[in-house]
């Protein structure tokens, strides 16, 4: 089996681009001597598998030996991230910063202070303009190391300014990860419960808030320290289910690095993800105005290609299908969407290594859904199965809670009453273990049970009393989530009118036109 060491390498040579590999190669004849041609030759063989063997480099390089495999593996993945850094530098401030700040340190090794305090300056100024709080701190910190030991003609003023840089950039340190800290909690809880179902959740979530969220003068924050200031916000709102305020936040975000364009090509990643809040808020708010506009700034981003790392492109492509499915689900036009999911599947088993198991939920969720609301039951109930006996109880129990609901609902379509029998019980002894048995959930199980074999004229009135009583639930702050994770009004509405869902959906869409 293979170790940790060697899935790392494998897993690195298999991200790197055509650019990458030639470049590493350009580098490598360069550095290459003798002993170099072992670990050339292994990134070749690793280069062209498929999986990792083993045996089959040993057959194709026989001049590696057993005994040499483990150091030439870390001889070459240790290569590979220097030429990575070399190529990427200039991609990335934080990087190139860093580069300053070596370069600094090995002049003042050789007792050039002064050319030393020369490389800083200007390190700092690119620091504060590119808001790299930490590393600005890490070189004021070395600036009065130097000022502290040697005479540089400055020292009776520099010394406080040194010390009020320092508490200055230690404050906005302290505000940034406290805020960073507060949002990662907040999607943590997120991950587990999803949006508030309870006054309980709801007091507790408003009282952890209360207790970590920091009282700052606006005004006054660096650009990092406002944006996860809306980040936690954004949480915040997002769980609480208030979307108007969820919408500001989010729209402050993409307004900050409208304010500081440059922000945009030195932090991408936080461009993308405020785009995609914005999308989010566009969505749960039903405005449609300016979707189409956001989404293509989004895609015009992704089509950079080589130009954006590699995290990028798949934070931003995960954030782009998502708008891409809601957008149909917003305009009522799934059949439509489903020509969006082969192009899908393919880019998530493309980049499958780097999308983790909740964001692969939500996507069978979403199809699914596509599936049912153009009337296609059993694609949509094999979509729903991957969320269903996906075991863990980490992630989302909301998800699992409402894959279960529209499974029941496909099969109810299907006709397959004898299965929704035993299914019904099942659901509503998973719901009561999640304790996520809330009243619409409640209604549409009762509903179920107790009509599934009732005539046609006696399930039109059923059908017209559950809507009903639906209806006034919407507004509950507790019970509207079930709407928003499924329309089930429009299924209903469809049910009444002998109409596809479909239809329903786009009818309320040109309406809000």
């Amino acid at each position: 089996m293979a170790s940790i060491q060697t899935d790392n390498l494998f897993n690195l040579i298999k991200t790197l681009t055509k650019a990458e590999k030639r470049s590493f190669k350009l580098y490598a004849n360069r550095i290459q001597g003798k002993d170099q041609a072992k670990f050339v030759k292994l990134f070749d063989i690793l280069d062209k598998q498929r999986e990792y063997d083993e045996e089959a480099i040993f057959r194709k390089a026989p001049e590696i030996k057993r005994s040499q495999l483990s150091n030439l593996k870390r001889h070459l993945y240790k290569q590979l991230l220097t030429s990575l850094r070399l190529i990427h530098i200039h991609r990335h401030v934080d990087i190139e910063i860093r580069e300053q700040i070596d370069f600094a340190r090995l002049l003042y090794g050789k007792g050039l202070y002064m050319q030393s305090l020369r490389i800083l300056k200007k390190a700092k100024e690119e620091a504060y303009f590119s808001n790299q709080d930490l590393l600005h701190l890490e070189i004021i910190e070395f600036e009065k190391l130097i000022e502290s030991r040697h005479i540089t003609g400055s020292m009776a003023k520099r010394a406080d300014e040194l010390a009020e840089e320092a508490e200055q950039r230690s404050r906005i340190i302290f505000n940034t990860s406290r805020l960073s800290n507060l949002s990662l909690k907040l999607y943590g809880f997120y991950l587990k419960s999803g949006l508030v179902r309870n006054e309980k959740d709801a007091y507790l979530l408003e009282e952890f808030f209360k207790a970590n969220m920091l009282d700052l003068p606006y005004d006054t924050l660096t650009f990092f320290e406002k944006i996860y200031w809306h980040a936690v916000y954004i949480r915040y709102y997002g769980i609480l289910q208030n979307f108007p305020m969820y919408y500001r936040h989010a729209q402050k975000w993409v307004e900050l690095f409208d304010a500081f364009p440059e922000m945009k090509e030195k932090d991408p990643d936080l461009y993308v993800r405020g785009l995609h809040f914005l999308l989010e808020a566009y969505f749960y708010t039903n405005s449609y105005g300016r979707y189409d506009e956001v989404l293509g700034e989004l895609k015009s981003i992704l089509d950079k290609g080589d130009k954006l790392n590699m995290m990028t492109r798949v934070q931003g492509g995960i954030f782009y299908y998502t708008a891409l499915l809601n957008k149909h689900f917003m305009r009522g036009t799934f059949s439509e969407g489903l020509e969006v999911v082969p192009e899908l599947e393919a880019w998530l088993a493309a980049h499958d290594l780097y999308i983790d198991w909740h964001r692969q939920l939500i996507f069978f969720y979403k199809i699914a859904c596509l599936y049912f609301g153009s009337g296609d039951n059993n694609t949509a109930i094999d979509y729903l199965n991957k969320i269903i006996h996906y075991h863990s109880g980490a992630l989302r129990q909301d998800l699992q809670s409402y894959a279960r609901l529209l499974h029941l609902i496909c099969h109810y379509e299907l006709g397959h009453y004898n299965l929704l029998e035993y299914l019904v019980k099942s659901v509503y002894r998973f719901l009561n273990r999640m304790e996520d048995l809330n009243g619409v959930l409640r209604e549409i199980l009762r509903f179920l049970r107790r009509e599934l074999y009732a005539d046609d004229r006696r399930l039109i009135e059923a059908f017209g009393e559950l809507k009903q009583t639906l209806e006034r639930m919407q507004d509950d702050p507790y019970e509207r989530r079930s709407f928003l994770y499924l329309d089930i009004i429009s299924w209903l509405e469809s049910k009444i009118e002998h109409i596809p869902v479909e239809q329903v959906v786009r009818r309320k869409f040109l309406l809000r036109q």
